[in-house]
Protein backbone atom coordinates (compact mmCIF):
# COMPACT_ATOMS: atom_id res chain seq x y z
CA UNK A 1 0.00 0.00 0.00
CA UNK A 2 1.53 3.28 -1.12
CA UNK A 3 -1.43 5.60 -0.51
CA UNK A 4 -1.00 7.41 2.82
CA UNK A 5 -3.65 6.87 5.48
CA UNK A 6 -3.60 9.90 7.80
CA UNK A 7 -6.59 8.65 9.79
CA UNK A 8 -4.79 5.42 10.73
CA UNK A 9 -1.73 7.44 11.77
CA UNK A 10 -3.82 9.80 13.89
CA UNK A 11 -5.60 6.94 15.64
CA UNK A 12 -2.26 5.31 16.45
CA UNK A 13 -0.80 8.55 17.78
CA UNK A 14 -3.75 9.22 20.08
CA UNK A 15 -3.52 5.69 21.44
CA UNK A 16 0.25 6.07 21.84
CA UNK A 17 -0.19 9.20 23.94
CA UNK A 18 -2.61 7.31 26.20
CA UNK A 19 -0.27 4.35 26.58
CA UNK A 20 2.82 6.40 27.40
CA UNK A 21 0.99 8.57 29.92
CA UNK A 22 -0.44 5.51 31.68
CA UNK A 23 3.02 3.92 31.86
CA UNK A 24 4.60 7.07 33.30
CA UNK A 25 1.84 7.49 35.88
CA UNK A 26 2.35 3.89 37.01
CA UNK A 27 6.08 4.52 37.35
CA UNK A 28 5.59 7.77 39.29
CA UNK A 29 2.81 6.47 41.59
CA UNK A 30 2.11 9.96 42.97
CA UNK A 31 0.92 12.38 40.29
CA UNK A 32 -1.23 12.15 37.19
CA UNK A 33 -1.17 14.07 33.94
CA UNK A 34 -3.33 17.13 33.53
CA UNK A 35 -4.77 17.56 30.05
CA UNK A 36 -5.50 20.63 27.96
CA UNK A 37 -7.01 20.66 24.50
CA UNK A 38 -6.02 23.57 22.28
CA UNK A 39 -6.92 24.93 18.85
CA UNK A 40 -4.85 26.95 16.39
CA UNK A 41 -6.12 30.24 15.05
CA UNK A 42 -6.30 28.68 11.59
CA UNK A 43 -6.70 24.90 11.41
CA UNK A 44 -5.85 22.10 13.77
CA UNK A 45 -4.92 21.77 17.39
CA UNK A 46 -3.74 19.27 19.91
CA UNK A 47 -3.91 17.57 23.27
CA UNK A 48 -1.25 18.56 25.80
CA UNK A 49 -0.60 16.46 28.90
CA UNK A 50 1.80 17.46 31.66
CA UNK A 51 2.74 15.72 34.92
CA UNK A 52 4.44 17.96 37.50
CA UNK A 53 6.03 17.50 40.92
CA UNK A 54 5.69 13.75 40.99
CA UNK A 55 7.55 11.31 43.19
CA UNK A 56 9.89 10.37 40.33
CA UNK A 57 9.28 12.93 37.59
CA UNK A 58 9.80 16.62 38.22
CA UNK A 59 8.07 17.32 34.93
CA UNK A 60 6.91 15.11 32.09
CA UNK A 61 5.10 16.38 29.02
CA UNK A 62 3.47 14.16 26.38
CA UNK A 63 1.87 16.13 23.54
CA UNK A 64 -0.28 15.21 20.57
CA UNK A 65 -0.73 17.76 17.78
CA UNK A 66 -2.46 17.77 14.40
CA UNK A 67 -2.18 20.93 12.34
CA UNK A 68 -2.71 22.01 8.73
CA UNK A 69 -1.72 25.07 6.75
CA UNK A 70 -1.49 26.70 3.33
CA UNK A 71 2.32 26.73 3.22
CA UNK A 72 5.10 24.99 5.08
CA UNK A 73 7.30 27.18 7.31
CA UNK A 74 10.99 27.78 6.67
CA UNK A 75 12.03 25.16 9.25
CA UNK A 76 10.38 22.47 7.09
CA UNK A 77 11.61 23.70 3.70
CA UNK A 78 15.16 24.83 4.47
CA UNK A 79 16.59 21.52 3.30
CA UNK A 80 13.76 20.74 0.87
CA UNK A 81 13.13 23.94 -1.15
CA UNK A 82 10.89 22.02 -3.56
CA UNK A 83 8.25 22.01 -0.80
CA UNK A 84 7.99 25.81 -0.67
CA UNK A 85 4.42 26.92 -1.28
CA UNK A 86 2.94 23.49 -0.49
CA UNK A 87 -0.09 23.11 1.72
CA UNK A 88 0.53 20.66 4.54
CA UNK A 89 -0.91 18.40 7.20
CA UNK A 90 1.29 17.46 10.17
CA UNK A 91 0.63 15.29 13.18
CA UNK A 92 2.75 13.76 15.90
CA UNK A 93 3.39 12.85 19.52
CA UNK A 94 6.32 14.49 21.27
CA UNK A 95 7.50 13.98 24.85
CA UNK A 96 10.21 15.16 27.23
CA UNK A 97 10.77 13.76 30.74
CA UNK A 98 12.78 15.57 33.43
CA UNK A 99 13.19 13.36 36.54
CA UNK A 100 13.98 14.58 40.05
CA UNK A 101 16.87 12.20 40.69
CA UNK A 102 20.09 13.23 38.85
CA UNK A 103 20.94 9.56 38.38
CA UNK A 104 17.90 9.13 36.11
CA UNK A 105 18.54 10.57 32.64
CA UNK A 106 16.34 13.11 30.96
CA UNK A 107 14.82 11.75 27.78
CA UNK A 108 13.05 12.95 24.66
CA UNK A 109 11.07 11.08 22.01
CA UNK A 110 8.77 11.95 19.15
CA UNK A 111 7.12 10.43 16.10
CA UNK A 112 5.49 12.48 13.37
CA UNK A 113 3.83 12.32 9.96
CA UNK A 114 3.67 14.99 7.23
CA UNK A 115 1.82 15.38 3.95
CA UNK A 116 2.65 18.28 1.63
CA UNK A 117 0.94 19.03 -1.68
CA UNK A 118 0.89 21.57 -4.46
CA UNK A 119 -2.33 22.11 -6.35
CA UNK A 120 -2.72 19.55 -9.11
CA UNK A 121 0.22 17.43 -7.95
CA UNK A 122 0.50 14.16 -6.10
CA UNK A 123 0.94 14.51 -2.33
CA UNK A 124 4.40 14.09 -0.84
CA UNK A 125 4.40 12.30 2.52
CA UNK A 126 7.03 11.27 5.04
CA UNK A 127 7.58 10.13 8.62
CA UNK A 128 10.10 11.26 11.21
CA UNK A 129 10.98 10.73 14.82
CA UNK A 130 13.27 8.94 17.24
CA UNK A 131 14.31 8.87 20.87
CA UNK A 132 17.44 10.03 22.70
CA UNK A 133 18.86 9.89 26.23
CA UNK A 134 20.53 12.67 28.23
CA UNK A 135 22.21 11.37 31.40
CA UNK A 136 23.92 13.46 34.08
CA UNK A 137 25.65 10.69 36.02
CA UNK A 138 25.71 7.94 33.40
CA UNK A 139 26.06 4.18 33.83
CA UNK A 140 27.48 2.32 30.86
CA UNK A 141 25.09 -0.59 31.36
CA UNK A 142 22.14 1.82 31.05
CA UNK A 143 23.51 3.30 27.84
CA UNK A 144 24.08 -0.17 26.40
CA UNK A 145 20.52 -1.19 27.31
CA UNK A 146 19.21 1.98 25.64
CA UNK A 147 21.08 1.23 22.42
CA UNK A 148 20.17 -2.46 22.49
CA UNK A 149 16.54 -1.40 22.55
CA UNK A 150 17.19 1.06 19.72
CA UNK A 151 18.77 -1.71 17.67
CA UNK A 152 15.85 -4.04 18.37
CA UNK A 153 13.52 -1.24 17.26
CA UNK A 154 15.26 -1.15 13.91
CA UNK A 155 15.83 -4.91 13.53
CA UNK A 156 12.05 -5.46 13.66
CA UNK A 157 11.84 -3.61 10.34
CA UNK A 158 15.30 -3.48 8.71
CA UNK A 159 18.62 -4.37 10.41
CA UNK A 160 20.38 -1.71 8.33
CA UNK A 161 18.43 1.09 10.02
CA UNK A 162 20.19 1.09 13.42
CA UNK A 163 23.61 2.25 12.23
CA UNK A 164 22.07 4.77 9.85
CA UNK A 165 19.68 6.38 12.32
CA UNK A 166 22.04 6.15 15.29
CA UNK A 167 24.55 8.17 13.27
CA UNK A 168 21.86 10.69 12.33
CA UNK A 169 20.94 11.03 16.02
CA UNK A 170 24.57 11.62 17.01
CA UNK A 171 24.87 14.28 14.32
CA UNK A 172 21.54 15.98 15.03
CA UNK A 173 21.75 16.25 18.84
CA UNK A 174 25.08 18.04 18.75
CA UNK A 175 25.77 21.52 20.13
CA UNK A 176 28.44 23.05 17.87
CA UNK A 177 29.05 26.00 20.21
CA UNK A 178 29.80 23.55 23.05
CA UNK A 179 31.52 20.94 20.89
CA UNK A 180 29.62 18.16 22.60
CA UNK A 181 26.60 15.96 22.05
CA UNK A 182 23.47 16.62 24.09
CA UNK A 183 23.60 13.12 25.51
CA UNK A 184 24.31 9.55 24.45
CA UNK A 185 22.06 9.47 21.42
CA UNK A 186 19.61 6.85 20.27
CA UNK A 187 17.71 7.09 16.98
CA UNK A 188 16.72 9.99 14.75
CA UNK A 189 15.11 9.83 11.31
CA UNK A 190 13.33 12.30 9.07
CA UNK A 191 12.00 12.57 5.50
CA UNK A 192 11.36 8.82 5.74
CA UNK A 193 9.43 7.50 2.72
CA UNK A 194 11.96 5.24 1.02
CA UNK A 195 9.49 2.36 0.68
CA UNK A 196 5.70 2.04 0.64
CA UNK A 197 3.44 3.61 3.25
CA UNK A 198 2.92 0.44 5.28
CA UNK A 199 6.65 -0.18 5.64
CA UNK A 200 7.32 3.38 6.77
CA UNK A 201 4.32 3.44 9.11
CA UNK A 202 5.47 0.16 10.65
CA UNK A 203 8.90 1.61 11.38
CA UNK A 204 7.43 4.70 12.98
CA UNK A 205 5.26 2.45 15.17
CA UNK A 206 8.26 0.34 16.14
CA UNK A 207 10.12 3.44 17.31
CA UNK A 208 7.09 4.62 19.26
CA UNK A 209 6.35 1.27 20.89
CA UNK A 210 9.95 0.63 21.97
CA UNK A 211 10.43 3.89 23.85
CA UNK A 212 8.88 2.79 27.16
CA UNK A 213 10.79 -0.56 27.22
CA UNK A 214 13.98 1.43 26.59
CA UNK A 215 13.45 4.07 29.27
CA UNK A 216 11.46 2.74 32.22
CA UNK A 217 13.93 -0.04 33.17
CA UNK A 218 16.55 2.69 33.66
CA UNK A 219 14.10 4.70 35.76
CA UNK A 220 13.33 1.72 37.98
CA UNK A 221 17.01 0.92 38.44
CA UNK A 222 18.10 4.46 39.39
CA UNK A 223 15.10 6.14 41.05
CA UNK A 224 16.15 5.26 44.61
CA UNK A 225 19.85 6.12 44.21
CA UNK A 226 20.82 8.55 47.01
CA UNK A 227 21.94 12.00 45.91
CA UNK A 228 22.76 15.33 47.50
CA UNK A 229 23.09 19.02 46.72
CA UNK A 230 26.19 18.50 44.56
CA UNK A 231 24.45 16.07 42.20
CA UNK A 232 21.32 18.19 42.04
CA UNK A 233 23.35 21.30 41.29
CA UNK A 234 25.16 19.54 38.43
CA UNK A 235 21.86 18.26 37.05
CA UNK A 236 20.48 21.80 36.93
CA UNK A 237 23.64 23.06 35.25
CA UNK A 238 23.53 20.35 32.58
CA UNK A 239 19.86 21.03 31.96
CA UNK A 240 21.06 24.32 30.53
CA UNK A 241 22.45 22.41 27.56
CA UNK A 242 18.99 21.01 26.97
CA UNK A 243 17.53 24.50 26.88
CA UNK A 244 20.27 25.74 24.55
CA UNK A 245 19.67 22.97 22.05
CA UNK A 246 15.87 23.23 22.07
CA UNK A 247 15.79 26.99 21.60
CA UNK A 248 18.66 27.33 19.13
CA UNK A 249 18.73 24.18 16.99
CA UNK A 250 15.66 21.97 17.40
CA UNK A 251 13.61 21.81 14.20
CA UNK A 252 10.48 20.68 16.05
CA UNK A 253 10.51 23.72 18.31
CA UNK A 254 11.04 26.03 15.35
CA UNK A 255 8.30 24.32 13.33
CA UNK A 256 5.80 24.68 16.16
CA UNK A 257 6.55 28.34 16.71
CA UNK A 258 6.62 29.18 12.99
CA UNK A 259 3.24 27.51 12.37
CA UNK A 260 1.51 29.37 15.19
CA UNK A 261 1.31 26.40 17.54
CA UNK A 262 0.44 26.75 21.21
CA UNK A 263 3.53 28.22 22.88
CA UNK A 264 2.89 26.58 26.25
CA UNK A 265 2.71 23.17 24.59
CA UNK A 266 5.81 23.73 22.48
CA UNK A 267 7.93 24.93 25.39
CA UNK A 268 6.78 22.26 27.85
CA UNK A 269 10.01 20.50 26.82
CA UNK A 270 12.01 22.96 28.91
CA UNK A 271 12.92 21.92 32.47
CA UNK A 272 11.18 23.69 35.36
CA UNK A 273 14.51 24.50 37.05
CA UNK A 274 17.88 25.15 35.40
CA UNK A 275 21.22 26.91 36.09
CA UNK A 276 23.97 28.48 34.05
CA UNK A 277 27.50 29.22 35.32
CA UNK A 278 30.19 31.30 33.72
CA UNK A 279 33.04 29.17 32.33
CA UNK A 280 32.45 26.26 34.70
CA UNK A 281 34.65 23.16 34.26
CA UNK A 282 34.37 19.81 36.07
CA UNK A 283 37.11 18.75 38.45
CA UNK A 284 39.46 16.28 36.70
CA UNK A 285 38.74 12.69 37.69
CA UNK A 286 35.36 13.53 39.22
CA UNK A 287 32.02 11.86 38.50
CA UNK A 288 31.02 15.03 36.66
CA UNK A 289 34.14 14.85 34.48
CA UNK A 290 33.25 11.25 33.61
CA UNK A 291 30.24 12.52 31.67
CA UNK A 292 32.39 14.88 29.61
CA UNK A 293 35.32 12.52 29.13
CA UNK A 294 33.47 9.32 28.28
CA UNK A 295 29.90 9.99 27.19
CA UNK A 296 29.45 13.31 25.35
CA UNK A 297 31.03 12.01 22.16
CA UNK A 298 29.55 9.57 19.62
CA UNK A 299 30.75 6.01 20.03
CA UNK A 300 29.97 2.40 19.19
CA UNK A 301 28.06 1.39 22.32
CA UNK A 302 27.22 -2.09 21.08
CA UNK A 303 30.67 -2.95 19.66
CA UNK A 304 29.15 -3.61 16.24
Amino acid sequence: MNQPDPLAVKQFLLSLQDTICQSLEQADKQQQFIEEDWQRKTDGGGRTRVLSDGAVFEQAGVNFSHVTGDSLPHSATAKRPELQGCSFEAMGVSLVIHPHNPYIPTTHANVRFFIAQKEGAEPIWWFGGGFDLTPYYPFKEDVIHWHQQAKQTCDEIDPAYYQKYKQWCDDYFYLPHRRETRGVGGLFFDDFNDQDFNHCFNFMQSVANNFIPAYLPIVEKRKDTPYGERERDFQLYRRGRYVEFNLVYDRGTLFGLQTGGRTESILMSLPPLVKWRYNWQPEPGSAEADLYDNYLKPQNWLDL
